[in-house]
């Protein structure tokens, strides 16, 4: 395996990791009127983070690369996004949510890295 392909796994890895974890947090969350449609779009937007890295890892060439793994980032802000409405409706899972946060800001923060790199 290439040091490039090993890179590709661990983001790969992360992501996944990232999905399932908000994946746990949102069963623990009651399931009110406002929770259920938050749940919902950060689950999607969580999902199509890792979702849209592997596509990308497997672009046709480096326009399309470059289109996924813009889509990728774009997710990882709708996740922020998402996780931050999340966070105002559920202010006792504020600690759990913080995490969260912050991972999807990092990612993000690559996926900009590796998008410049790119160019």
């Amino acid at each position: 395996m290439t040091e490039y392909q090993n890179k590709a796994y661990d983001l790969e890895e992360r992501t996944l990791e990232f999905a399932k974890g908000i994946i746990r947090l949102c069963k623990k969350l009651p399931k009110d009127t406002i929770n259920v449609r938050l749940i919902s779009q950060l689950i999607d937007a969580s999902g199509s983070v890792g979702a849209n890295y592997r596509e990308a890892n497997e672009a046709l060439s480096k326009r399309d690369f470059e289109h996924r793994m813009k889509i990728t980032r774009k997710e990882c802000k709708e996740s922020s996004y998402w996780l931050k409405l999340l966070k105002e409706a559920n202010q006792r899972f504020k600690g759990e949510t913080d995490p969260f946060i912050k991972e999807s800001q990092e990612l993000r923060n690559i996926f900009t890295s590796i998008i410049d790199k790119s160019k």
